[in-house]
């Protein structure tokens, strides 16, 4: 019985190659999806952060700094809030206070640090309102609370100023504004407290930064009140407080104002060389726990993720190089004298069972011999032994006699000495047989 001829393939070797890598693509694009974040879930929830596209986000204020050039990342762990450049908190009402002034006091030899303090409870539009977007919010009246336990020595201040809409009106180094709701303003109050934008009213500070005796000559030059003797400190960073944020959310950042107030503040807060920008979002409930697959598309574990993707590229290579018809199969015993005798070498090997055959292989040796010779077939085995013996030192003086050699091969227990005896018994039995 023959194997049949295999069936060729019904796909060219492009094909093959197509789906392959068409495969591989997408499989190395969702690991990167998984472990970048992106399969998360959307941000975008109505909620007053970076990901809110809401009149009371931050998404507008996001993508106008990436247009000036500067590097803008969304933080979802705890982990990424230790990255240096400026560092964007913007916690909703009733943020814990003590894990707050944690993370400031944690940056103040990281980076800068702005806080962006919230003023609007936000109700989602609903979907079925004509021209409504998904993200959508209506912003029915202000929610303004202290969070105890963070910068206690502030104050933020809630003025409702009903029927005098020029409270809305704000001014900064060279920008002047409106706050979107001219009836509700924020401000704060405090004695480290420098004011950068103050209300054009009042005076009352809008957004300002706070005097620890750290040198930051870049929000020294926009303040509107330069402190009188500055700090000495080359090693702290600063913090800086927006206490309205209606400067900066979506809804304010409508205005063109707005936008050179953003990006003039972030500016003087990261200094001359900054341009990393990062939004928390942990404190808005939008935290993750960092996983392997974040890790391993993360420096330094993204060296040895690429020298993985480039040995199975390599393997994949050689695979497709192989590509074809099937090699036809052959019998796993074949026919004849030598596989019976392979197969049978075979299962003596496997039991360790060779110094078994070393008696036998002589004995018959031994018969082979006598019968060659037409010495007597009935007589003992010593005799016969000695009679090879006789016949072997008349032809061949001086040679090791067979029973000598008979009688190492049948001691031998290692293969190499049964291997060395049987053929110094091999070569006697050709000697004396041709």
């Amino acid at each position: 019985m023959t194997a049949g001829a295999a069936n060729p393939s019904p796909f060219s070797p492009r094909t093959v190659l197509a789906l392959v890598l068409f495969g591989g693509a997408v499989f190395v694009a969702l690991l990167w999806m998984i472990g970048a974040g992106m399969t998360a879930g959307n941000t975008n929830n109505g909620g007053g952060h970076v990901g809110g596209k809401g009149l009371n986000g931050y998404a507008a204020l996001a993508s106008y700094l990436e247009k000036r050039g500067m590097t803008v990342t969304r933080v979802r762990s705890a982990a990424g809030l230790d990255g240096p450049g400026l560092l964007v908190l913007t916690p909703p009402v009733g943020a814990e206070g003590k894990e707050l002034q944690a993370i400031v006091d944690k940056r103040k030899q990281v980076g800068p640090t702005l806080v962006i303090l919230p003023k609007w409870a936000s109700v989602p539009i609903a979907q079925n309102r004509k021209g409504a977007k998904q993200g959508w919010v209506d912003l029915p009246f202000p929610q303004v609370a202290p969070i105890p336990g963070f910068f206690d020595d502030l104050t933020v201040e809630m003025k409702d100023a009903k029927g005098a809409p020029a409270n809305g009106q704000w001014s900064a180094q060279d920008i002047t504004g409106s706050l979107p709701d001219p009836k509700v303003v924020i401000a704060g109050r405090g004695k480290r407290l420098v004011p950068l934008v103050a209300s054009a009213a009042d005076g009352r500070t809008l957004a300002g930064w706070i005097a620890d005796g750290g040198i930051y000559p870049g929000l020294e030059d926009l303040s509107l009140n330069p402190p009188e003797t500055y700090g000495e400190d080359e090693d702290s960073y600063p913090v800086v407080f927006v206490f309205d944020p209606d400067l900066l959310d979506n809804w304010g950042m409508a205005r063109p104002e707005n936008a050179r107030l953003a990006e003039a503040l972030f500016r003087a807060a990261m200094g001359d060389d900054g341009k990393a920008v990062a939004f928390d979002l942990t404190q808005n409930g939008l935290g993750q726990s960092a996983n392997l697959l974040t890790l391993a598309f993360t420096p330094p574990f993204l060296a040895a993720t690429l020298c993985l993707l480039i040995a199975a590229l390599a393997v994949g290579w050689r695979a497709f190089v192989r590509f074809g018809p099937a090699r036809a199969g052959v019998r796993a015993i074949a026919f004849g004298k030598r596989a019976l005798v392979s197969n049978a070498a075979g299962l003596i090997r496997r039991t360790r069972r060779l110094h078994l055959i070393a008696p036998p292989y002589a004995d018959h040796a031994r018969e082979r011999i006598a019968r060659a010779l037409a010495l007597p077939r009935m007589a003992e085995a010593a005799e016969t032994e000695a009679a090879i013996d006789r016949a072997l030192e008349a032809r061949v003086p001086g040679t090791v006699p067979f029973s000598a050699i008979a009688a190492r091969l049948r001691a031998a227990r290692r293969p190499n000495e049964m291997l060395g005896a049987a053929q110094d018994l091999h070569a006697l039995e050709r000697m004396l047989t041709r």
